[in-house]
């Protein structure tokens, strides 16, 4: 057995083993692939991105706003069930993290955790 196995990436238990082709812990019966995937299964590295119930976002999907959103500069702001069609994931500001145009508003930004995929 080698000395050299990596830590737990949840719970950073020093006692994990290997099996098969997968590390397992023995503590959180947490399994992953050394060095691969992440939990998500996106390629290490690799940024991946949730909706508000859990779903793995990508480019060019179709979401729902599920909650309504105030917006500057705007009398009425985006109702809960708006549907943003073709999102772009990308590095935003603050949380900001779909680049999308909504229909009556215009180029914007939104967060990740006002949107289901529909």
């Amino acid at each position: 057995m080698s000395d050299n196995l990596p830590p737990c990436p949840q719970c950073s238990s020093e006692y994990t083993y290997e099996m098969n082709a997968l590390m397992v812990c023995p503590e959180c019966a947490h399994e992953w692939v050394p060095g691969g995937a992440d939990q998500a299964g996106a390629p290490a590295g690799e940024r991946v991105i949730k909706d508000a119930v859990g779903n793995v976002l990508s480019d060019g999907d179709t979401v729902t706003v599920v909650k309504a959103l105030k917006v500057k500069g705007s009398v009425s702001g985006i109702k809960a069930g708006t549907k943003v069609r073709n999102i772009r994931l990308v590095d935003g500001v603050d949380g900001h993290d779909i680049d999308c145009r909504i229909e009556g508003f215009g180029a914007m930004q939104l967060k990740s955790s006002v949107v289901k995929k529909a």
